[in-house]
């Protein structure tokens, strides 16, 4: 690939009074160290695709995503940085003087949007849709919303070369459940994973989770989505809060789209019991910090 890692990621103890000894122990994967832009699963998830472009000889990529997506961002800078034309389909219409931070680091980093309806968006998986498209960008690569094709699960599965077996449990956020998919197919079967959901009725990527998944690992994992804040993006003062506090405790920023409810919701559970006491927990931060920036004035980091 035509970047390296900007740091390997490593794990970090989080501060037991966060937990307040409830447990014994919680540590974090951070992986949002990996590079400023293309952080956390993301790379995981796009080298694989990118390195196919840069073998094959093609010129472009196509995904897809919505107003906050850190796969968006990821997969503008990976191809901005390897010279690789990138289009993102995007959910929703934004005019060119309201994108969001995140559509707006997209456009700059080359990304072509190419806005769509919501109706036409959940069309996203299919083939004639696909062909509609591929015939109008010019047979690009085309990567499923979230990185979540065979190279970017194969990519998602490399994070599990990353936690030490003495855990119990692995936490991680979900979006479209391919990390959680590589995670649990190589993982062992005595690893319990948790995914946490950042949207309103998130619980149906269990679905796609099992189609992910092995058949003998249907059972390793579990999904929660009771600590939206209010959808995908969205975020209360009481988010925000937390953010900082754990900043504070522990010294690693959260992004608000995905690794804080995640956070949030664990400490939660944890709190009120949910976990035995021998428990170790193992979260895996998926970087995507750039999704913090439009909300920067409420955070101390």
């Amino acid at each position: 690939m035509a970047i390296t890692p900007d740091r390997q990621p490593f794990i970090q103890p989080i501060n037991a009074a966060w937990y307040e000894n409830k447990v014994t122990g919680v540590d974090m994967l951070r992986l949002d160290v990996i590079h400023k832009h293309v952080s956390g699963n993301k790379w995981f998830k796009l080298k694989y695709n990118i390195e196919h472009c840069i073998l094959e000889g093609i010129d472009t990529v196509l995904t897809f995503g919505g107003a906050y997506s850190n796969h968006l961002a990821a997969t503008a800078a990976m191809a901005n940085l390897n010279g690789i034309r990138s289009i993102g389909v995007i959910k929703g219409k934004y005019a060119e003087h309201s994108l969001t931070s995140t559509l707006q680091f997209c456009t700059d980093n080359g990304m072509y949007l190419h806005f769509v309806t919501n109706e036409t968006y959940s069309r996203k998986n299919d083939p004639d849709f696909l062909k509609e498209l591929s015939d109008m960008f010019a047979t690009p690569l085309i990567i499923p919303e979230g990185g979540a094709n065979e190279m970017g699960i194969i990519g998602a599965g490399e994070i599990a070369d990353l936690i030490p077996a003495d855990y119990t449990h692995i936490a991680v956020s979900v979006g479209t459940g391919s990390t959680l998919s590589g995670i649990v197919n190589n993982t062992g079967n005595e690893l319990w994973t948790i995914g946490y959901a950042p949207m309103k009725g998130g619980s149906y990527l269990g679905k796609e989770v099992s189609r992910l998944i092995r058949p003998e690992k249907r059972d390793a994992y579990r999904i929660y989505d009771d600590w939206h804040f209010g959808g995908v993006g969205r975020y209360t003062d009481e988010l925000t809060m937390f953010m900082n506090n754990f900043y504070g405790q522990n010294g690693i920023p959260l992004d608000m789209v995905y690794t804080a409810k995640m956070m949030f919701g664990l400490k939660e559970q944890i709190l009120r019991g949910d976990y035995p006491d021998e428990v170790r927990i193992l979260c895996i931060h998926t970087g995507g910090l750039q999704g913090n920036q439009s909300i920067a004035d409420k955070l101390i980091f």
